[in-house]
């Protein structure tokens, strides 16, 4: 296999929050990329308890042009965080592994010696991606057509195999035998697990509210959160519902004798999540209490029309480069893109579907496409500390025949 992996030895995740995760032309609709990553951000570094001024990198993902200023994200992010000017950024993006790969980037620039700490923000509005045309900048003909399209819309097409993302996990439930009933179980699983962490606290643990709020940087212009009228403060994800699988069962699938159906595939959802990523004697010299060790990734190729099973293959990957088994591993965290896609992998991998996406998955809580991987990370390293278990893996499919995993280890059971 020509997989892409490394392994990682002293790289540390100091802390991470998010945003909430809040449906699709919600009280988020109107909010800027680019101002929902500042405010993770922000409150990334706060929690960390690592000052913005020893941030050396700003690794930043948003897959969307959802604001006209997007080319500048990860700079304006780094800046309205307080991170010093002379501090570089960069954009990234690896589709729905994106907040992932802001990990492995964070890590081989501290391997490599470029950084010794580094702010990762995966941010994104789906609301605000763009109806869009690229062939008018010449003007309009007379008669010709006007060729706007939407952007969201089209972007679930993968042109070169003539498929749509749905249609790939339709392939998935053929290849694996997975049935409707199966999906909808699944769903109504995903569902049910989201609303107990949320009623119990945990997912609040990981958010941090958004309220209106002014974001200054001295010298330039204020950016900040302005908030729809009558919406003063949002705290909690708004997609988690009782789901049961009678109600699911009850809805007409995308193609017709297939299994998937809008209750049963991830939520289009607005938000960010960010993390403070640290070398070892960055963190003991700051008597930091890091919350996770990041110790291997991995990504990988797979065919465009079966990309849902990109995660078997990178998380096989990155297990060998690291040394460990499938057996190892307490936890998973897997993006469920749509619900046949998460269970073909976990059969492919054959392990024990009750240590997979324990408070719940993005069919619940949504998949804002850069933020995802962020928020998958730091809900493992939390429900690993909340379990005393040791090893962790997150990982998910990519649009296009790709799939990435991320492998944590909890240093307090190590």
């Amino acid at each position: 296999m020509h997989a892409f992996s490394a392994r990682f030895n002293d790289v540390w995740i100091a802390d991470g929050v998010r945003t909430p995760m809040v449906d699709y032309c919600g009280a988020f609709g109107s909010l800027s990329p680019t101002d929902m990553g500042i405010k993770a951000g922000r409150e990334a570094l706060f929690r960390a308890g690592v000052a913005a001024a020893d941030i050396r990198s700003v690794i930043a993902g948003s897959m969307a042009q959802a604001d006209v200023d997007a080319y500048c994200l990860p700079r304006h992010v780094g800046l309205y965080c307080g991170v010093p000017i002379e501090v570089p950024a960069i954009l990234v993006q690896r589709i729905c592994g994106t907040g992932f790969e802001l990990f492995r980037q964070a890590a081989d620039q501290i391997a490599l010696g470029y950084a010794d700490a580094a702010l990762v923000v995966g941010t994104e509005s789906m609301t605000r991606n763009p109806i869009a045309a690229y062939t008018h900048r010449t003007g309009f003909k007379l008669g010709a057509p006007v060729e706007f399209k939407d952007f969201l819309w089209e972007a679930l097409d993968d042109p070169a195999a003539g498929v749509s993302m749905i249609q790939t996990a339709e392939n998935l439930a053929r290849r694996y035998g997975i049935t409707r009933a199966e999906v909808d179980a699944y769903a109504a699983r995903s569902f049910a697990r989201a609303l107990a962490a949320q009623a119990e606290g945990r997912l609040a643990a990981e958010i941090v509210p958004l309220i209106d709020e002014v974001f200054a940087l001295a010298g330039y212009a204020p950016r900040g959160i302005e908030l729809p009228r009558k919406v003063g403060r949002v705290e909690a994800d708004t997609h988690p519902r009782p789901s049961p699988v009678e109600a699911l069962g009850k809805l007409r699938p995308v193609y017709d004798g297939g299994v998937q159906t809008a209750g049963n595939s991830a939520a289009l959802v607005d938000g960010a999540a960010a993390a403070v990523v640290v070398g070892g004697t960055f963190a003991r010299s700051r008597r930091l209490s890091p919350i996770a060790r990041v110790a291997g990734a991995a990504a990988v190729g797979v065919p465009p029309e079966i990309m849902g099973i990109g995660p078997a293959p990178a998380i096989r990957a990155m297990l060998e480069r690291c040394g460990l088994r499938l057996d190892d591993v307490d936890l998973f965290e897997i993006n469920e893109a749509q619900g046949a896609q998460t269970l073909a992998v976990q059969r492919e991998l054959g392990f024990d579907i009750e240590r997979l996406n324990v408070n719940g998955g993005a069919i619940a809580l949504g998949h804002p496409l850069a933020a995802t991987g962020v928020r998958l990370t730091l809900t493992l390293a939390r429900e690993l500390q909340r379990r005393g278990k040791r090893w962790g893996v997150a990982s998910a499919c990519v649009g296009g025949g790709q799939g990435m995993a991320l492998l944590l280890e909890n240093p307090a059971a190590a």
